[in-house]
């Protein structure tokens, strides 16, 4: 399964491509950090970044988007781009029928690095790791966005249901969004 992960940001936007073949098996196919500078208006910023998604998408192919779920936060202006820019990577995954898994920043830190408080440095450093790169990617927005990549295909995102990648509990969520989706 090909993944792409979205840290989403106003100012830098982490586009992470992986490919996923469950048992943890991933590996790096793309990684970017879309940028759209401060003093342009709103509107003009986010056809900017959506003109870099959209490319990643047509280039890549991916077969479901994983993005960080917007959290609250003291700094109104941070979150509000952010959630922006993240109605802008759900429409162009709905448009293209692909599905969206949203993941807490605490999330992403306990899949990859084991401990869900962990410094971006730390999760820079076990995304080279995982993906067997020299250094983490740069800027920290590019690592983030492989690192919530990673955290779908972990969770069970890439892994067939049933198979030794998944648990229980993945198992029967899956059996239950199937089941919801015959009921209509």
């Amino acid at each position: 399964m090909r993944i792409l992960g979205v840290d989403p940001g106003l100012t830098r936007c982490g586009l992470g491509v992986i490919d996923a073949a469950g048992a943890r098996k991933v590996s790096l196919v793309h990684v970017e950090a879309a940028t759209s500078p401060a003093g342009d208006a709103v509107p003009a910023r986010l056809a900017r970044l959506a003109d870099a998604l959209e490319a990643v998408l047509d280039q890549h192919r991916p077969d479901a988007v994983a993005l960080e779920r917007v959290f609250a936060q003291a700094n109104v202006r941070t979150v509000m781009g952010t959630a922006q820019v993240s109605g802008v990577v759900m429409l162009a995954a709905e448009r293209r029928g692909l599905p969206v898994a949203l993941y807490t920043p605490s999330e992403v830190k306990a899949a990859v690095t084991g401990d869900g408080r962990a410094a971006k440095p730390q999760v820079g450093f076990m995304v080279a790791r995982v993906l067997g790169l020299a250094e983490p990617p740069r800027p920290a927005d590019a690592a983030d966005a492989l690192a919530i990549a990673i955290t779908h295909a972990w969770r069970g995102g890439a892994a067939p249901v049933g198979s030794a990648a998944t648990t229980g509990a993945q198992r029967r969520w899956a059996e239950a969004e199937r089941a919801s989706r015959r009921r209509g």
